[in-house]
């Protein structure tokens, strides 16, 4: 959506012979236009557009960094939710100013496409709106100003992928939990990030999948520059980018977007490649107990779901010749057949009732009895299982569990290595199981978790799926540890793709601006300015991330610039200046890389482009034409 331009313009056709409702704007006669509405033009819109933004940002301001403070949203009802995750902070709101819209979209997308730093994005681009409008009305046009933020980005990208990136050709543990630690550090979950670090990254380490082709070419695409402002942006994108990687091995060359000069160590990488789908990873919630229960079941799976019936097994084991639990996941009822809406029988002899009543329930009695021959000691099913159908499970010791959730099923058919069957009917017209459908895995027991009962899988046949069973006090604590830890968990999945960090705590952000001034000091043009102001504009984070942990953020922010300054001088031996970011509990700066406060680096990247697109998205609109609701 940011790479097109924002018009807020609705056209409706005028009442014919009405001219008593006229335009707002002057002399409407001459214009020869008699709209239904009231206009506003220049900069009466950017300073309306700008508000908005800000109002927005405000509200989501206070709630960045490690000790952000929640937000708690009533909705009209009453239903209370509190959390601190800007995407969820601003999905909630209802906001009708069109520009405020498009940042609570912004939101949306970033937390879409890196799953973090959705706070810091919006703040950004309204810091950079704001500073726009600023040199507007100090008479530079628009059109400079927004040339002038697209060079910044591409700048600082650049300079980002040159200087700042860390490639990690073989990631280990610890800078996947050291990332994961980071993202949780503000959420409610902060104080126990050791442990639920470590949950994240072996929940998503246990869903890895080989890349297919396809895969490995739209990877190879999105390292080339995708979402830049243009091919001018990418080329110079990848240049640093293979010069970062000059010293790296071959194979990290190839991950990070340059040349792999030598083929066979590009096969090989190739042939690593793997993608770590995290809709394959099942959250399931359930009251009671400490926060630090919580588990991952290993190779298992879990279903909030429970048995039929009491007379039904709460526990199938394998038999003891290595023959697997079989399980049958179903989307169709399994209730007594019954006619067609529409079907009229008409019987002459009363006798002949029973038997069409029999007939019914041998119909449902031979599904089953297939089912059951294929093999399946558990069936799961979407829809109902009335008490016909449970008479003839219990009988044959199977489990069976109804009303599941249709997405939990395909999960559990992923983890299994089975098939979720919507119809029994073969190509002849016949109605026939077949047993490749069945998932397989070693146990499966009923077990009770908090106030219900839920069914575990344990030893799963197939692979890329596994569950994170999440304890806490109440709903509340457990809808924000969920939020917390889909989070953490997109962080890890962009590591473990990309295989590249940057320093966290404000770090890049400070690197970048005193890049970008001195970088504007080079350009002869007016959009120097705008670049001085972009640099500018990257300094909110830091200031922020200090303002919510109750600091000095001017002194800090200035210890912060002079490190960096002095990093970026050519004289300079001492690498680990670059890597200087904010220690917010002590009030001081530090190495934040050595400290282990590391994100993705496309975290950063992308963060920074969708900001700046949403922010010149804004300033490109001059006009509002807004339409007089119909009179009724």
């Amino acid at each position: 959506f940011v790479s097109r331009v924002l018009e807020v313009v609705a056209v409706h056709p005028p009442p014919p012979q009405s001219n008593a409702a006229t335009m707002s704007a002057p002399n409407p006669a001459s214009s020869g236009l008699f709209l239904n509405g009231q206009r506003e033009t220049g900069q009466d819109v950017r300073i309306g557009n700008v508000t908005a933004a800000l109002a927005v940002a405000n509200i989501v301001k206070s709630s960045l960094g490690p000790v952000g403070l929640d937000k708690m949203l009533v909705d009209d009802i009453g239903d209370v939710l509190i959390t601190n995750d800007g995407a969820t902070i601003l999905g909630q709101l209802e906001v009708e100013h069109p520009a405020a819209r498009v940042l609570v979209d912004l939101a949306q997308l970033q937390d879409h496409e890196v799953g973090d730093g959705t706070t810091s994005v919006v703040i950004i681009a309204s810091e950079l709106l704001r500073r726009g409008n600023d040199l507007v009305k100090n008479g530079i046009h628009p059109t400079t100003i927004i040339s002038g933020y697209r060079t910044a980005l591409k700048a600082a990208v650049s300079y980002l992928k040159k200087q700042m990136v860390m490639n990690v050709s073989e990631l280990n543990d610890d800078h996947l939990i050291q990332a994961a630690k980071t993202s949780m550090s503000s959420k409610i979950i902060g104080k126990e990030s050791d442990f639920f670090a470590k949950l994240a990254v072996d929940a998503v380490k246990s869903v890895r999948m080989r890349s297919s082709a396809a895969d490995l070419a739209g990877a190879g695409a999105a390292g080339a520059g995708a979402g830049s402002t243009g091919a001018a942006a990418s080329a110079p994108a990848a240049a640093p980018t293979e010069g970062g990687a000059a010293e790296a091995p071959a194979a990290a060359a190839a991950a990070a977007g340059g040349p792999a000069t030598d083929p066979a160590a590009a096969t090989k990488k190739e042939k690593i490649r793997y993608k770590y789908p995290l809709s394959a990873i099942h959250i399931l919630k359930a009251h009671g107990k400490s926060s630090l229960e919580s588990h991952l079941i290993n190779g298992g799976f879990a279903i909030n779901a429970q048995r039929a019936a009491q007379g039904m097994p709460t526990a199938v084991e394998s038999s003891g010749d290595g023959q697997p639990v079989k399980i049958a996941m179903l989307d169709m009822n399994l209730q007594r057949h019954r006619m067609a809406m529409g079907v009229q029988v008409i019987v002459k002899d009363p006798a002949e009732i029973e038997n069409i009543k029999k007939r019914e329930m041998d119909i449902t009695k031979e599904r089953i009895r297939k089912i059951i021959d294929a093999g399946a000691r558990v069936v799961l099913t979407t829809k109902g299982v009335d008490d016909l159908c449970m008479k003839y499970f219990v009988e044959a010791g199977v489990i069976a569990a109804r009303r599941c959730n249709k997405d939990d099923l395909k999960r559990l058919a992923k983890a299994t290595g089975g098939k979720v069957v919507t119809t029994m009917a073969d190509m002849e017209g016949n109605e026939t199981f077949d047993a490749d459908c069945l998932g397989t895995c070693d146990a499966v027991r009923e077990e009770r978790i908090g106030d219900g009962e839920m069914i575990y899988a344990y030893g799963c046949g197939g692979g890329g799926a596994s569950t994170i069973v999440l304890r806490g006090a109440n709903e509340y604590m457990l809808d924000e540890m969920d939020r917390a830890l889909h989070d953490s968990l997109c962080v890890v999945k962009r590591m473990l793709e990309s295989n590249t960090l940057v320093p966290g705590g404000g770090c890049v952000e400070a690197a970048l601006s005193v890049y970008l001034e001195e970088f504007a000091t080079t350009l002869e043009s007016r959009e120097q300015l705008a670049i001085q102001e972009f640099a500018d504009a990257l300094l909110v984070i830091p200031k922020t991330l200090a303002v919510n942990a109750a600091k000095d953020s001017s002194e800090l922010v200035a210890k912060l610039r002079a490190h960096h300054a002095k990093s970026q001088r050519d004289d300079c031996d001492d690498d680990t200046l670059k890597h200087t970011g904010l220690d917010l509990i002590n009030g001081e700066i530090r190495d934040n890389l050595a400290a282990g406060v590391v994100e993705p680096a496309i975290s950063k990247i992308k963060s920074l482009r969708f900001a700046t697109e949403a922010a010149i998205t804004i300033l490109r609109i001059d006009d509002r034409i807004t339409l007089n609701p119909a009179a009724q």
